[in-house]
This record gives C-alpha cells, structure tokens and sequence, in this order.
C-alpha cells in the first residue's frame, strides 16, 4: 500500500455493471461534478481524484438489500484509493468524503464498507492513552482475563443502595465493575452523589489490599463541557475509569475528552447495530473501530459468545481481532471488552475462537450477581471457569471438585457444558 493514499473497500451491489458504479464511487466521492466547471484540467483532477484499483465479483442476489428493481442483483468489492492530499488526516473528512456520502449514490441496491487502510500520516492521532497495557497495569491482573460486572439501572438503585451493593463485589475479588451505558446522571442516582458513596469503598478497600477495583462510571453527556464536569467529579475522587456511549457523543466529544481525560475510557457501542445489522448495507465493525481507536478508546465493548443479542460468535470473534490488531503500533491496541449475557460457560469457546488468548475484560452482570452462592461465589465460579478452559479441561469435569462452578453451571447452563 502506497503511503501517501487511503484504500476503502465497498461491496458494491447492483442491477447494473459493479464496475461502473465503483467508477461512480470514485468520481461522485473526488474530482467528479455533473457538469464541467472553470478551471478544470485533467491534470488538476488527476492529482486529488480516487482511483478502483481492483474488483473481485460476488455471486448474485435474487433480492436486493434496498427493496425495488428487478434483478439479478450484481455483487463484488471493490478497492478504491483516496489520495492523501485530497483527504488529510481529519477523521470527519475521511468519514465524509469515503463513506458517508457513497450511500446516497442512484444505481445501488446495496453498498457496504468492508476495509479501510490507512496510510502512517494518521498515527497522527492519540490514540489509547491506556489500552490493552494499561488496563493490566491498573487493574494489577496478569495471565488471567480481567473480571468484571455491571451495575444494571433498572434496579433503580439509589446512591446508598448501589454502594452496598459495589462493597459486596468490591468483597467478592472482582476485577472491574462498570456502571450500564443506560446509567449516566439520572435524578435517582446523580453521578456526584453514586461517586462519594462507592469510593471511598473502593479507595478503603485499596488500602487495606493493595488492589484497587477499576470502576467505570458513566459521564456521557452530549455537551463536551458538561461531560467533562462528570469527568473531573471521577477523576478528583480517585476514579481510574469512564463509561462513554461513543455513537451518543460524537467523534467531536471523543476527541475533545481524549485531549483532556485521566481516565481510562471504556467504550460502549450501543446504536452500532443501527449501522451494521442488515449484511447488505452499513459498515463492517473491522472499519468503524478504527476511528475509534484513533480518537483514544482503552477498552471496546464487543459482546461475546453465545450472546443474548442478535450478533453471531464469527461476529465477536471478528471485533476481537479487529480490536487486537495494531494500527500503527501495539500501544494502538485496545482490550476487548467480551459481555451480554456472559458466564464462566462461555470461557472455553472464548478462549479457542480468540486464538488462545486471555487478553480480555471478561463481564459478566448477573452471571456474577446471580449466582446462587452470591457475588464472590459468581467470581470464583468464573475464575475457575476460564482456569479449566486454559487447562483444557471440560467444565462439567473441573465441577466435580469446584463447588462455585459446579453451582454457576447448574443454574445458567443446565450442567451441560464442556
């Protein structure tokens, strides 16, 4: 890949020649107008204008993504170069001139953005300030995944009512607790009121142990200046980490807290399936992470085995890699975040989908709260789980002298796992 140019591929779906509507793409996207204007020369457009550099076709659809038309429904991908110039390194340019307006372009019935390359210019970016290695460093986890759970705001817990129970899993051993991305300042439980009842929990606990529970509270707010207000509550209480909903803040809010955060920021995707769900239309996850990224995410919520929601295993297994993946350089790389419905049951396919790796914050809400011997019997039942699964021994036969796991097993996977 040339240095000086950005490769986008589109899978490009089409009644008509898929050549030509990646011919369109560069065009409509770069130099071309629909009608000639002062000063243009072929050599002026040859120096900023998109090139396709290659299109591999894909078998036909009977029904397009868009509904209308009468098919076949052409397919292929198509490799389309941006030069450098014409882009820069502003990521809302990229965003702007290489995906968002190729959707509006007539003649498609489906168009999908499934690469991106980028050239060096944009290591230009910050980046994660924390990452895969800073998240170890701070939580004080080695060798093993990092545990954690989630405090659910549909328990309407107030202030005092969540502490107790954060003392409770503070106790238990956990790693990591998070607020929900749905649990922000909500009058119920103000951010500043919910951060001088849990830390001096977690600061005591410090103390006394040595570990320091990493804690993400949620200061997403669509006004940057007001989200760094929640920022500076957490950070000037001795907080480590935040919860930012990214869809919900923008690219601006990201970047504007980036410059200016001390903490670890824990992103939740929520509003990615509005962009990705239909195969047909939307974005690959493998190119909307890295804007991401780029912007300064340390930990990428990616759900995870056998979910609750609608994503496939190959889907996580995809966003691990893509998330793992250096950019420009390792320190680019941001911990996978595995959740949605997790238990310690997951843990062996986690660990052999994910290339046999235990670089991972593991959450699990109710597989850890719910467990029946409670909140500190749901994190040993876990650590066990990932143990056998490192170990390559079965679940069910590891139970057999793990009471915790033998419990976790009977009341979330019907004692089947192996």
């Amino acid at each position: 890949m040339s240095f000086d140019q950005i490769v986008v591929t589109y899978r490009i779906e089409t009644p008509g020649s898929v050549e030509q509507l990646a011919a369109k793409i560069a065009s409509d996207q770069s130099t071309g107008t629909f009608v000639a204007l002062p000063g243009e020369t072929e050599e002026l457009k040859a120096r900023v204008a998109a090139r396709v550099l290659s299109v591999r076709h894909l078998p036909p659809l009977g029904t397009p993504s868009i509904p209308g038309g009468v098919g076949p429904f052409n397919r292929g991908e198509a490799d389309i170069a941006f030069p450098l110039d014409a882009v820069g390194t502003d990521l809302s340019a990229l965003m702007t001139i290489a995906i968002g307006g190729v959707f509006s372009i007539s003649g498609l019935s489906g168009i999908r953005i499934v690469g991106l390359k980028l050239p060096p210019a944009y290591a230009v970016h910050p980046g994660p300030k924390y990452g895969l290695a800073g998240t170890r460093a701070l939580t004080g986890v080695q060798g093993r995944p990092v545990i954690g759970t989630i405090v659910k705001p549909a328990l309407g817990l107030r202030p005092h009512e969540t502490a107790e129970m954060v003392r409770e899993l503070i106790a238990s051993g956990v790693d990591f607790i998070k607020d929900d991305e749905k649990l922000m300042s909500p009058a119920y439980s103000p951010l500043g009121e919910r951060v001088k009842a849990i830390m001096p929990l977690i600061l005591d606990h410090e103390q006394k142990t040595g570990k320091k529970v990493m804690y993400a509270w949620g200061i997403s707010h669509a006004d940057p200046d007001e989200m760094m207000r929640n920022h500076d509550i957490v950070a000037k209480a001795g907080g480590n980490c935040a919860v930012v909903n990214i869809n919900s803040i923008g690219m601006g809010g990201m970047a504007f807290l980036r410059k200016r955060t001390e903490l670890v920021l824990h992103a939740h995707r929520n509003g990615w399936d509005v962009l990705t769900r239909h195969p047909g239309l939307g974005f690959d996850f493998s190119v909307w992470q890295q804007f991401w990224r780029l912007l300064g995410v340390d930990q990428f919520q990616i759900n995870g085995i056998g979910v609750k929601y609608w994503e496939p295993d190959d889907s996580f297994v995809a966003s691990f890699e893509a998330v793992t993946t250096p950019l420009f350089t390792p320190s680019d790389c941001a911990m996978p975040v595995a959740g949605s419905g997790q238990w310690g049951g997951q843990a062996p396919e986690t660990y052999r989908r994910t290339g046999r790796t235990v670089d991972l914050l593991y959450l699990c809400g109710g597989g850890i709260v719910s467990h029946p011997g409670g909140p500190a019997a749901g994190v040993v039942a876990v650590r066990q789980a990932w143990q056998a699964a490192v170990d390559g021994i079965p679940l069910d036969d590891y139970a057999k002298t793990h009471p915790e796991l033998r419990q976790s097993i009977e009341k979330f996977g019907g004692g089947t796992n192996g």
